[in-house]
Order: C-alpha cells, then sequence, then structure tokens
C-alpha cells in the first residue's frame, strides 16, 4: 500500500539532529523551523514525527542558509544511536554486521515511513541499499546524505572500529566537494547511482561483535515493534505482529481475536495484510522464526522455556518447525548457529 503524501512521517530526532548542527554552524534554527512549518520546541518529545514533505523543505532552507552542501555529511558526524530509539540500541546488542543491518532494513519505517532499506549479499559483499523516495519533486540530497552516513557511522560504532566500506553508491549528482565525501565513505564512491549502496566485505559483515547482546537486541527489536504499531496506523502488518508477539506465550493467537484487538473485521484484516504482501498465517510464522532464533541465543534460556515463550504445546513441535525454518534442531543451532 503506497502512502500518500501527508501520510509520511519523519522521525523527529532528525529534526532535532538538524537543529544541533544548524547552530553548530551559527545559524538559529528556530526561524528555518518556522518557516518549514516544524515546531521547535517538540523536536525532543521521543514520540515526535513530522510531514517529510516539511523536512525536505526544512532541508532546502538549511542549505540555504548555511552554504553547505556537506551539511548531510556535517549532520552524520553528530549523530548517536539512541536517536533511532530501541532500533539504534538492538543494532549495537547485534550478534553481526549482517545481523544488524538486517535489523535496520526490517524497522526503516521508524525513521521515513516510505523509506525502503534492503539487504543483498553477493559472492564478495554485503550491501545496505535504499533509495530515495520518488514522491518528492527537487528530492534534496542532504537528507540521504545523512542516512548513508549515519548508516556508516552506526556500523563504525557497533564494530569498534574506523571500517570502511569497499564501495559506496549515492544516487546524488557529484557534489561540489568530492574530497569531504571521500573521506567519509572512502575512496571508491559512484555518484548518481540508481540506489544508495553501502558494501561491505563478507567477512567483516559476518565477524561476531564484541558488543553482542542478543536478550537486549530481542527487547529493543520489541519495543521497536510497538512504537511502530502506535504510530504507524497504515501498516497493518506491524500492529498484527504486535499483538501477536504479546500473546504467543498463552498459545497461538486467533485471527479473529486479534482484528477485535484492533478493532477491524476479519474480512478488512485479511484484505489488508493481502495489500501488503503477507497474511496473518505467514505473520505468525515469520515472528516465531524471529524469536525461536532470539531466544536460543540468550544462553540461559532452556529449550522448554523457549517451547512454552513460542506458543508450541510441546517441544517436539517447537524442534520440527525449527528444523523447517534452519534445517538445524534447536540443540544443532545453540551448539553451531
Amino acid at each position: 500500500m503506497t502512502d500518500s503524501l501527508s501520510e509520511i512521517t519523519t522521525l523527529g530526532s532528525v529534526a532535532a539532529l538538524l537543529a544541533q548542527t544548524l547552530r553548530s554552524c551559527d545559524v538559529d534554527p528556530a526561524p528555518l523551523f518556522n518557516q518549514a512549518g516544524i515546531d521547535l520546541s517538540s523536536v525532543t518529545d521521543p514520540d515526535a514525527r513530522f510531514p517529510t514533505q516539511h523536512m525536505q523543505k526544512l532541508w532546502g532552507l538549511a542549505l540555504e542558509a548555511t552554504g553547505n552542501p556537506e551539511l548531510g555529511l556535517l549532520a552524520a558526524q553528530q549523530f548517536q544511536p539512541a536517536m533511532l530509539h530501541g532500533l539504534g540500541f538492538a543494532w549495537l546488542a547485534s550478534d553481526t554486521l549482517l545481523d544488524a543491518l538486517n535489523r535496520l532494513a526490517r524497522y526503516s519505517r521508524l525513521i521515513v515511513t516510505t523509506m525502503q532499506f534492503r539487504v543483498e549479499v553477493t559472492p564478495d559483499t554485503t550491501d545496505l541499499v535504499t533509495a530515495a523516495p520518488e514522491i518528492f519533486p527537487d528530492f534534496v540530497y542532504a537528507a540521504t546524505d545523512l542516512g548513508v552516513a549515519a548508516s556508516l557511522r552506526m556500523c563504525q560504532i557497533t564494530a569498534g572500529k574506523q571500517i570502511l566500506p569497499v564501495h559506496v553508491a549515492l544516487q546524488r549528482p557529484t557534489p561540489p566537494c568530492t574530497d569531504a565525501f571521500s573521506d567519509v565513505f572512502g575512496p571508491s564512491i559512484e555518484y548518481g547511482a540508481t540506489f544508495n549502496r553501502l558494501c561491505f566485505d563478507n567477512a567483516l559483515a559476518n565477524q561476531t561483535l564484541a558488543t553482542a547482546n542478543p536478550e537486549l537486541a530481542r527487547i529493543n527489536d520489541q519495543t521497536v515493534v510497538h512504537y511502530l504499531a502506535r504510530f504507524d496506523q497504515s501498516n497493518i502488518a506491524m500492529q498484527v505482529r504486535s499483538k501477536i508477539i504479546e500473546q504467543l506465550p498463552d498459545g497461538i493467537p486467533r485471527q479473529e481475536a486479534i482484528a477485535e484487538t484492533l478493532h477491524v473485521s476479519l474480512r478488512s484484516l485479511q484484505r489488508r495484510l493481502k495489500e501488503e504482501e503477507t497474511s496473518f498465517k505467514g505473520l505468525i510464522e515469520d515472528t516465531r522464526k524471529t524469536l525461536a532464533i532470539q531466544y536460543l541465543r540468550e544462553s540461559h534460556r532452556s529449550i522448554g522455556e523457549v517451547t512454552y515463550l513460542l506458543g508450541f504445546s510441546e517441544p517436539s513441535n517447537f524442534t520440527r518447525a525449527f528444523r523447517r525454518w534452519t534445517g538445524k534442531s534447536p540443540a544443532e543451532f545453540r551448539t553451531n548457529p
């Protein structure tokens, strides 16, 4: 389902970061925010979200006021994981860089509701891929400069070292300051590309991270799911996933019961899930699989406890399902994930 322009929103902390960056350039953000139709006093509200069309106007005004074509890169230097709420903390607790990038792809609507990240694994590289929303005419590429550079910064924070991608592709036209972009992304940069792409060496992407904490990652994943279900009423799949997570320990949730809690008819629920190219059965299966892997990485949980938490009646049923999902039994997965 395609969002209408008025429904597309951006996380408030992006606006807060831009205000902070403007101040570092000795530019008062208040008049620019007022002109863009964004309430500067509300940017620190953890639940704040702003229309992306207003954010695009703000980016244009900020570029004009600073005269700095590197503004997106400058903002990324001040980016902190907490600005992504639970997603930032889940990212830090991920097992590998690949695991972290998959989290970003799964929950990218938290940042901008039309933003679609995906992860592509090639024989040599693991690539984070996204594109500027086509719905906005005259898109201000400083916004994606920030997004791509902040994604790289998160990877560097997670890896604990100044890693660089082996190649970067950017949709933006060649900037007047290519040296600044090379300083951030490394020497291999392609401009005017079809997609924005960060390409990491596969060995780096699959290396276990020193900060890995499966339980912390799972808890923050669920925080993100519940946040998305609360604000993103257009995304019915995320609302259903949130209800499934809540109810699984009591057994497999009934589709009719979840429709009732969401105040929609069963037929409407089924239709909307189909429009989002999923189904209730598919969400049950995917949620159980994701949680199963996360729970089994938490060494203090017994397989019996995981069986219960996922709503299975018997460990043997869980074992059969897990083998179908991963090709391994739960015990084998714990020994060799």
